[in-house]
């Protein structure tokens, strides 16, 4: 678990949220409105999933926004890019900023917490990311999805037929970079023997939405 701007305030005071009081601030870090009970800018949690085509992010992500409720905000890289703007995944995108501004608008103007999930080449994206997690007044977890290709084909091989019709094992196999780790350690790298319901289980403990409440159950 990498815990980046783990902040909140010395003593209880009002976060200016309908009443709202402030967890305990780690002694020294600068004050930035973290609040345990609602989603202010300070306090939310920023998730980013990476990982080869079909390791399960995206599974991931949905089990995350399921188990928590609203309040939580996807941002898929898949979506953002072939969808929105329909680019090919090139070094310098245009879907690089987009996806940026999307994460931050979620996390610092709605009051989100967000998950960013997608294959995120380091030397593409890498930039991008680091600065994104350094940015982020919350909490900020990274995960890297380590699965070696012959499984990424295997759970490949099960998608319906329209989504294999457009993404081939061929794709699968250009795109895989193995262990495409962004640098510092920044990233919990999660195994191919791990179940969804174990990651899904370990994140929400690691970053603390299991004890949060959503904005409308």
């Amino acid at each position: 678990m990498h815990d980046q701007r783990h902040t909140g305030r010395s003593e209880s005071t009002p976060c200016g949220r309908g009443g709202c009081y402030c967890e305990p601030q780690v002694k020294g870090e600068s004050l930035n409105g973290a609040c345990s009970q609602c989603n202010s800018p300070g306090s939310t949690r920023l998730v980013l999933l990476r990982g080869p085509s079909a390791s399960g992010k995206s599974s991931v992500a949905q089990g995350i926004r399921d188990r928590f409720g609203r309040g939580l905000a996807l941002v898929g890289q898949d979506y953002l890019r072939r969808i929105v703007l329909r680019e090919r995944d090139v070094k310098g995108g245009l879907n690089v900023g987009l996806i940026d501004q999307v994460a931050r608008y979620t996390l610092d103007t709605a009051g989100y917490h967000t998950v960013i999930e997608g294959i995120f080449a380091a030397d593409r994206y890498g930039d991008m990311l680091t600065q994104l997690l350094a940015d982020h007044r919350g909490r900020s977890y990274a995960y890297y999805f380590d699965i070696p290709l012959a499984e990424t084909l295997a759970r490949h091989a099960t998608k319906d037929r329209e989504y294999l019709a457009h993404v081939t094992e061929e794709h699968l196999a250009d795109w895989y970079r193995p262990r495409d780790l962004l640098p510092g350690r920044v990233e919990t790298v999660i195994g191919p023997d791990s179940t969804l319901e174990d990651i899904v289980d370990q994140i929400m403990r690691d970053t603390g939405l299991d004890q949060l409440p959503a904005l409308d159950p």
